[in-house]
């Protein structure tokens, strides 16, 4: 069997987690990293050179199911995903508790003074508030005005902040708002919040597994419950804190999924 995973920590992350797991289950497992676009791990699963892949539900649903829909709610989402899937005799497993989109981060000291929990209470700044946004045309163009669009508030500024400097900038005031990603291993610092988005306007990012059908059926039940009963675990403070060890510990992602699975009884010690 083939774990396939994309070219960025947190994938390196949860291709760990399922490969060791799996592996101490007497599975016989490799793991492929960095395996391409999207597009080519479809193509890979058609091809039986890949079995199973963590994939984003919002990938899912805009890039393979080409779905415009605006889901209230996550179940939603995942049915429409579960759909496509169904047409393609491929398989989602369960969602993650964890979704990672893009998101809007301020210091947790801001938040306070101004009583900032959602997107919406940016209407009673965004006279004074400058937003840090990286230097991606797509977050200018779509990311921005959806989230303007959604909770009415339009900001008295815009910076373009490279990626992984908005951090620095909000500690220093340079910006009162800075695009992020929902699960960076920095916002597991107290120092920072993720305004929630109750509309969802950014999407669902949860982590839905996809696998062939065939392969599913083929592999018995323990091998769907192993990689379930992991992703029950992956909550966004858990998922932060994982991405923390690793980018900023700088601990080798198999390290950081081996004491993971090991604290929470998935594998023995010292597998």
């Amino acid at each position: 069997m083939v774990i396939g995973d994309k070219n960025f920590t947190e994938q390196f992350l949860l291709g760990e987690l399922y490969y060791q797991a799996l592996l101490a289950q007497g599975y016989d497992v490799s793991l492929t990293q960095n395996i391409g676009a999207t597009s080519v791990s479809l193509q890979a699963i058609a091809a039986h050179t890949l079995d199973i892949y963590p994939e984003y539900l919002n990938v899912i649903l805009s890039q393979f199911a080409h779905d415009p829909s605006s889901f209230k709610h996550l179940r939603g989402a995942y049915r429409a995903a579960q759909t496509w899937a169904a047409t393609h005799r491929l398989s989602l497993l369960p969602p993650t508790p964890f979704s990672d989109t893009a998101g809007l981060g301020v210091t947790s000291s801001y938040a306070f003074a101004h009583n900032l929990v959602t997107l919406y209470g940016l209407r009673r700044v965004a006279p004074s508030m400058t937003v840090g946004v990286p230097p991606i045309p797509e977050f200018q163009t779509t990311g921005l005005p959806a989230l303007e669009q959604a909770y009415g508030f339009l900001p008295a500024g815009v910076q373009t902040v490279n990626i992984g400097a908005q951090y620095s900038a909000l500690s220093a005031g340079e910006i009162q708002a800075a695009f992020v990603n929902t699960t960076d291993g920095q916002l597991s610092n107290p120092a920072y919040t993720v305004l929630s988005d109750p509309h969802h306007a950014l999407g669902y990012g949860n982590v839905v597994p996809i696998v062939s059908s065939a392969v599913l059926l083929a592999e018995g039940p323990v091998f769907a419950k192993t990689i379930e009963r992991i992703d029950s675990l992956l909550t966004m403070a858990v998922i932060r804190r994982l991405n923390a060890q690793v980018d900023l510990g700088l601990a080798p992602p198999a390290t950081v999924a081996r004491r993971f699975l090991e604290q929470n009884h998935l594998i023995p010690q010292g597998v």
